[in-house]
């Protein structure tokens, strides 16, 4: 591409071409339309500037799904600040470190926080504007209002030189330790979600921001977006950051966690085209409360449903699009650090298997020692992708060096997930390699027995860990939620998945739990499976 890009600057030319009275915001009863996004951005930014923040300072929010979220993230593009995900479940020492190791100089809260905001920002010194949003909770008196800074001030253009350079980080927590803020330039991630078009669709990315915008105003059928996971994770982040950039709607819930009922009437209501989610824990709701309310909700306005960060099943799928059988379910095979390297979509006249994805154009799979992988050899290998790339982890070098490689002069992030590249080049997802299960010298990834697990009729959802095992070194568990009116049978389930895993990968032992207690963003906590497995058998 030819063009410097910036979201800056993209947000600048879009808001010019787009119907001022077409909706920028949906959260409830709560319309918020393109002019009125474009003055109160413009006001934020030109506040937060005025308030002593430079270009490369960090705004952090620190928020659930709401419009304030996107919309103050527009005004850091625009006022050159790069972006912070904070996570609203980290208890106070989490959010002091995260917020220190980003050198947060600005920190946007929801008022439902105050608590905790009032407990840390002492320890905070570098951060000189908290911004509060109001949310119908009790917040802080001696802090600056977020209304006040989207509603007062200069509403002009802000006129200033912003630089493909710019960068939005996205803290991710990883496998282990604390979490590491992945630094994306604002050139290289517009570049790698597609410059404005759509791989999948055949559509080819713009050229620079006059075609661009062009798109933008003789589109027939502007997005209206939907996404379900929290917006401070990266999937629904990249999802509202789309929405906002290719001049369509963004539409946030109320809920404080999800409810499938008012997903689907939000669809409804608002005729959404997308759908963001996270595997599973969001699409399997949703198609019980289809199936239970037949013809209740509308959603053939939806032209897809877009997934990424785990697995999604062939029977779920098969159950979203027996409701619309229109849809493109489209599941993207992407991490934080690690955007396209693989996808697999399913609709009504193609099913995939699972687990298996076609591989990015970008892509190749490398040995742990950096010997590619052949396609139909049987060798798994970690899967890389190279191109537009983030520039690394922020304020470590150490973790850097370990993610991007560099392979016969070319540059590559290599997450750390593990895959068998079949004879077609198609990619069967194995694991996470950290997470990998060594049962009497052989390497069993857990995804590969859940999704197999997943199949029986009475699992709704399925984690695998390994428990310490004299015989066996570490002895595969799987632990298991059931589906409504179904009992454990472990026999039954063991012999079940000998239709789909070889002998050394069935489970030793089948727990219940009730909950898997997965994280809202639909991914596993496989700390907490872990010790209530060894709790469960006794196993110190």
């Amino acid at each position: 591409m030819s063009e410097v890009w910036n979201y800056g600057d993209i947000l600048d030319a879009v808001g010019k071409v787009v119907p001022g009275d077409r909706a920028a915001f949906i959260h409830g009863d709560n319309v918020t339309t393109w002019s009125e996004f474009v003055a109160r951005s413009n006001r934020i930014a030109n506040n937060l500037l005025a308030n002593g923040a430079k270009a490369g300072d960090k705004i952090a929010f620190y928020t659930r799904n709401r419009p304030e979220y996107p919309e103050g993230m527009a005004a850091g593009f625009k006022a050159r600040l790069t972006h912070v995900n904070v996570n609203y479940r980290y208890i106070a020492n989490e959010l002091i470190y995260l917020l220190d190791n980003a050198d947060a100089t600005v920190c946007v809260f929801a008022a439902e926080f105050a608590d905790q905001v009032s407990n840390i920002r002492g320890q905070l010194p570098k951060v000189t504007q908290w911004i509060q949003i109001e949310d119908g909770f009790t917040g802080l008196d001696d802090v600056t209002s977020y209304e006040d800074y989207a509603t007062q001030g200069d509403d002009s253009t802000l006129d200033i030189k912003r630089e493909s350079t710019d960068q939005l980080f996205i803290y991710t927590g990883g496998t282990t330790g604390m979490p590491k803020g992945v630094m994306w330039s604002h050139d290289a991630l517009w570049n790698v979600l597609g410059a404005g078009g759509n791989v999948r669709l055949g559509i080819p990315g713009s050229e620079n921001i006059a075609e661009h915008c062009n798109r933008v105003a003789n589109n027939p059928s502007p997005p209206v977006t939907l996404p379900l996971p929290p917006i401070m994770h990266g999937t629904g982040l990249l999802s509202a950051v789309g929405a906002m950039a290719n001049g369509g709607t963004c539409i946030t819930l109320t809920s404080k966690s999800f409810e499938a009922d008012l997903a689907l009437q939000a669809i409804d209501q608002h005729k959404v085209t997308t759908v963001t989610i996270v595997g599973d824990a969001f699409a399997r709701p949703l198609v019980e409360a289809m199936d239970e309310n037949p013809g209740k909700y509308d959603v053939s306005s939806v032209v897809a449903v877009t997934s990424s960060g785990v697995m999604w099943t062939r029977e779920v799928k098969a159950g979203l699009l027996r409701h619309n059988e229109n849809m493109l379910l489209a599941d993207g095979f992407s991490s934080s650090e690690a955007i396209g390297l693989g996808s697999s979509v399913m609709t009504k006249d193609e099913t995939i298997e699972v687990a298996q994805f076609t591989l990015g154009p970008a892509c190749k799979v490398f040995t742990e020692d950096g010997v590619e992988v052949q396609p139909g050899s049987g060798e798994s290998g970690m899967v890389a992708v190279s191109g537009f790339l983030p520039d690394g982890y922020y304020k470590d070098q150490e973790k850097t060096d370990k993610t991007f490689k560099v392979y016969n002069g070319v540059r590559y992030s290599i997450p750390g997930d593990f895959v068998r590249v079949e004879k077609d080049g198609s990619l069967t997802l194995l694991g996470r390699g950290s997470n990998c299960i060594n049962t009497a010298g052989e390497k069993v990834f857990p995804e590969e027995v859940e999704e197999a697990m997943k199949f029986h009729e009475s699992v709704a959802d399925c984690l695998v860990v390994g428990v310490h095992d004299a015989k066996w070194g570490q002895a595969i568990t799987a632990v298991v939620e059931m589906n409504a009116g179904f009992e454990l049978e472990e026999t039954e389930l063991k012999d079940f998945s000998r239709q789909h895993l070889a002998a050394y990968k069935i489970p030793k032992r089948i727990l219940m739990r009730p909950s898997l207690e997965r994280a809202p963003n639909g991914k596993a906590n496989y700390k907490l499976i872990q010790e209530f497995a060894e709790s469960q058998l006794g196993i110190a």
